[in-house]
């Protein structure tokens, strides 16, 4: 005999019924075992959810399901990272105002989303595109500017000529936009940045205490790239200007035989020699067209152009010469470096281009003082041509230099960082607006508290053109100053989306609270969150940035932990055929077909017995009929009561009765259970 599952009756019929007892209602003021559950929410960039979003909602909520079952009080909300480049881009290619696409699509995906029978709470849905979420992501950059930590300044900019915008460095992969990927160009700009830099060391020692996959931490550790060093002071021979390097490496000071500034260091204009301008501006603007990937990778043949100057060795007493060079970038450690050819690779490599001396002054173990270098030695040795420091063990020789340095007043140990500033600036209209107006009497003015919302207007002429769309708005630029009353401009950027994101598991006990950001003492009963689930896409953007605001809203007072996620997991990626999933490789599958066919727990089944979770798997239409077939048996047995031993000790079926809505009609089943 056929036996059919009728999935449509089955789970529309749970669905309502959820829904109308509120099953899922958790006592968010006294839990009694509380367990907070979240799945990073989603971009709706979209029409609709793809299969990664399943294999990511799907899933994580099975695990929540059988924690609840277990006894745990699971909170388990929603939402959509709604603001955004991908909204915005398409709003310019369709006509279609980012606003109204946007909604559409949130209205579709929340259909889906209850699809998949998930335990969300719509009550505590957010929408970080709504004036009442981002009215407080605006409160949060005004927190932020009150401690000193958001600030404006001029600087070296990524700048993505077809999204018309700035970017992050974390937002340029490879060299490229990360959204459209088009190739970043450089631009001198003066932008908003949060000061993530002064929370470089506790992000760094943070680490340790999180249960984080150990690759997403290497990440963050080596974006932050604590460098422990000496700045050592240099003096130009005929000007008797000064300028500081940033060196790891102060045992080999005595090897120095030219130092490099970066082409922006303020002092290549003032010490290039008349015979060498020209070079050293053609130079200047061939370095301007570079990204900052190219300038340096380590497969890139070196450039460079010297200024005509010399500088004086503070350890050798000897003129060098002052070149530029790509490879040395302004905002990491002082914008100079001196170059050691002898015991660093990338100078070594300069130095065999441009026939500059090579001094070897550690020596190798086992090697003599006159054997010639056919590459740097980077190790520890014996010191060798450094004056009094002979025969000493560089390492030791390394603390000596300093500290004897430092007595002269021209050397200090410090510890630098590769982590910069978080540049939050976009030159875009879909996104939430500084809250910073600007007056001709009072200068930058914050906007008051009490006065947010900065609404973002809906008539606007979004189409990029280098400036920001808001900038064309005069129903939104003009403005009157919150401290004088006279005319004043509003600040024409909105902020990263990444900022929306970087605070929104606080709102969502509270996502409709019109006097406070979040309720604090709901945020002390639930957070940090234990589980959080997403893509290891985000280690150095989403994830880093979130454990910064978390940090900085702790010590403006307004919560008490450290971190905004206990536990964290990655679900892997699903192909097809072993081949990546992408519209223009046609092998993109989609969900809904196969929740029409089999229903949304054969489904989730499927994707749940694919392989490891964070590994992923290989698509396989076969797969998925036969859990299929395998539901059907197991409902057969449980609804006529004979279960085979098969069916009482299979792990499969163990997992089907325990994590699933299958087969509501038996006592045992998951939603019986838990009633």
């Amino acid at each position: 005999m056929q036996v059919r599952y009728p999935f449509q009756e089955v789970e529309e019929k749970w669905r309502r019924y959820w829904e109308e007892k509120k099953i899922y209602k958790v006592n968010l003021r006294n839990p009694r075992k509380k367990l907070y559950c979240l799945v990073m929410f989603l971009y709706p960039s979209a029409d609709k959810l793809h299969i990664g979003h399943w294999y990511n909602y799907g899933p994580t909520d099975t695990w929540a399901r059988l924690k609840k079952m277990q006894g745990y009080d699971v909170f388990e909300p929603i939402g959509y990272d709604a603001f955004g480049l991908p909204a915005e881009n398409y709003a310019i290619k369709t006509g279609i105002h980012p606003h109204d696409s946007t909604q559409q699509n949130i209205n579709v995906i929340r259909q889906q989303l209850k699809q998949i029978g998930a335990m969300y709470d719509w009550d505590h849905e957010i929408d970080t595109s709504k004036p009442e979420y981002y009215k407080w992501t605006q409160w949060v950059f005004l927190q932020l500017y009150k401690m000193g930590l958001a600030y404006k300044a001029p600087g070296p900019v990524n700048w993505c000529p077809s999204c018309n915008t700035v970017l992050a460095n974390e937002q340029v992969i490879d060299g490229a936009c990360e959204r459209c990927g088009t190739p970043v160009v450089r631009k001198f700009l003066t932008q908003w940045f949060f000061k993530i830099t002064q929370y470089a060391e506790e992000l760094l020692e943070g680490l340790d205490k999180l249960d984080w996959p150990e690759k997403t931490k290497i990440m963050q550790r080596n974006w932050i790239g604590k460098s422990i060093g000496a700045e050592i002071e240099f003096t130009v021979a005929d000007t008797g200007d000064k300028f500081s390097v940033f060196t790891t490496r102060p045992d080999t000071i005595f090897g120095a035989t030219y130092v490099v500034l970066a082409p922006e260091h303020p002092l290549v204009e003032k010490i290039t020699k008349p015979e060498y301008r020209e070079q050293v501006q053609a130079y200047l603007d061939f370095v301007a067209h570079e990204t900052e990937i190219e300038r340096t990778s380590t497969e890139k043949e070196k450039t460079g152009v010297f200024t005509g100057a010399y500088a004086i060795n503070p350890a050798t007493k000897e003129k060098i010469p002052i070149w530029i060079a790509d490879y040395v970038l302004i905002h990491y450690g002082t914008g100079a470096v001196m170059g050691v050819p002898a015991h660093d690779e990338r100078d070594f490599e300069f130095a065999k281009k441009f026939n500059l001396p090579i001094r070897k002054v550690i020596l190798k173990p086992g090697t003599n003082p006159e054997d010639e270098l056919e590459s740097a030695y980077i190790e520890p040795g014996i010191m060798i041509n450094s004056g009094k420091y002979n025969g000493m063990n560089s390492e030791e020789a390394w603390e000596k230099i300093v500290e004897d340095l430092s007595k002269e007043g021209i050397a200090k140990k410090t510890v630098k960082y590769r982590l910069r500033d978080w540049l939050i600036s976009r030159q875009r209209y879909w996104g939430a607006p500084i809250p910073i107006v600007y007056c001709e009497k009072c200068g930058e003015v914050p906007v008051p508290e009490d006065q947010l919302p900065v609404l973002l207007p809906y008539n606007v002429d979004f189409k990029p053109t280098g400036e920001s769309p808001l900038a064309r708005c005069e129903e939104f630029i003009n403005t009157t100053c919150p401290k004088c009353g006279a005319p004043a401009k509003r600040d024409p950027d909105t902020m990263d989306t990444f900022v929306d994101s970087s605070w929104y598991y606080l709102r969502y006990f509270t996502p409709h609270l019109d006097t406070a950001p979040f309720d604090k003492e709901l945020v002390k009963i639930w957070c940090p969150v234990d589980k959080y689930v997403g893509g290891a896409e985000h280690a150095t953007m989403h994830l880093l940035y979130a454990r910064f605001i978390t940090k900085a809203l702790r010590d403006a007072g307004h919560i008490e932990f450290d971190e905004p996620f206990l536990s964290l997991y990655h679900q892997g990626t699903i192909t097809n055929k072993g081949a990546k999933m992408s519209k223009s490789k046609g092998n993109v599958v989609n969900p809904d077909d196969f929740v029409s066919k089999y229903g949304s727990d054969v489904f989730r089944l499927y994707l749940m017995f694919m392989g490891r979770y964070d590994e992923g798997g290989d698509w396989s239409d076969e797969g998925i009929n036969g859990i299929c077939r395998l539901s059907k048996f197991f409902l057969l047995s449980e609804r006529n009561h004979r279960c085979s031993n098969i069916t009482k000790t299979h792990p499969f079926f163990q997992h089907l009765r325990r994590c699933s809505v299958f087969n509501p009609y038996h006592r045992s089943s998951m939603f019986e259970r838990v009633r």
